[in-house]
């Protein structure tokens, strides 16, 4: 007899008392063997040539299930996984869907079968109690919530407001370091609270709090990504360390503007697409340097179905 998915639940009803105990017996038996259900799972998928998405494990851009995803949201909307809005939430509803048909596909009658190419009538067999009913709930909701996120395309036109955005806090700071009056001195509070000190280091600060982050929500890739990724990182370095040697908010800023043009000649110079990002997720620096580049775009969609 085969045995039942690692999800399966007890589904069968105790017509007297003395069942109750034999099923008590048989649900610590199946909790015992989820773990081997699991492996035998898995170890199906990834026969055919899937990864497993049953488990939270990371998703790479190079795993079938995301490659899967990636062309359907090609074909059905013309653009790339990448140039969603979230396309980490996409890949995480999609996985979720994955192991919701397929629960709901054994608790209905369906059995244990390969429902990746398969809708979620399809995999529905009809009644399955409330446990059946409250999976079709959890599905539909996350269906609704992943169309939502399919369309959520990340326009050109949203990149040119965050472009606009950094230009402008590229002024702003400029006026903040250097001559806070021109904005604030029309203000009581300004003068009595004597805020021109703390607005000039604000304006050097600008760099890494809204000017970099903007550039870099327009994802860009290649030499601009490697040279934004630097410039996040050496901009706060430059604005702790340089009041050490000057009191000059005016030079800190320059300094700043130096590390990020620096930063950009640095990046266009070294950049190697076949280098990027390697099968193994490692650039071609060093170990913690690779870790902190990647760890900069945790959120971003890049740590989870990001295109190399």
């Amino acid at each position: 007899k085969e045995p039942a998915p690692f999800f399966a639940a007890e589904v069968a009803d105790s017509k007297d008392s003395s069942d109750d105990s034999s099923s008590a017996s048989t649900s610590t038996m199946e909790r015992e063997r989820k773990p081997e259900f699991m492996a035998e799972a898995s170890d199906a998928l990834t026969a055919v040539g899937w990864s497993s998405p049953l488990d939270d494990a990371e998703l790479t851009s190079e795993d079938p299930f995301v490659k899967k995803i990636d062309e359907q949201i090609q074909a059905d909307f013309g653009v790339g996984l990448d140039e969603l809005l979230n396309p980490a939430k996409v890949v995480n509803l999609e996985r979720d869907l994955f192991n919701l048909r397929s629960e709901l596909a054994y608790l209905t009658g369906k059995g244990d079968m390969d429902i990746a190419d398969m809708t979620t009538e399809e995999c529905d067999g009809g009644k399955g109690g409330e446990e059946a009913d409250a999976i079709r709930k959890a599905i539909d909701k996350k269906e609704k919530s992943l169309l939502i996120e399919r369309r959520a395309v990340f326009r050109g036109w949203l990149k040119n407001v965050f472009l606009g955005q950094a230009v402008l806090s590229l002024a702003l700071s400029w006026v903040m370091v250097s001559n806070p009056a021109s904005l604030f001195g029309g203000f009581d509070w300004f003068q009595t609270n004597n805020l021109d000190i703390s607005i000039r280091v604000l304006g050097f600060w600008w760099w890494w709090l809204f000017i970099i982050p903007s550039l870099r929500s327009r994802r860009p890739r290649g030499g601009e990504k490697k040279a934004l990724d630097i410039a996040f990182l050496g901009t706060p370095l430059v604005s702790l360390v340089a009041p050490a040697l000057t009191k000059d908010t005016e030079a800190i800023w320059a300094a700043n503007l130096a590390i990020t043009v620096a930063a950009y000649a640095y990046g266009f110079l070294i950049y190697n697409e076949n280098e990027e990002d390697d099968a193994d997720g490692e650039g071609g620096g060093p170990a913690w340097l690779n870790f902190v580049f990647k760890s900069l775009d945790f959120g971003s969609g890049r740590e989870r179905g990001a295109r190399k």
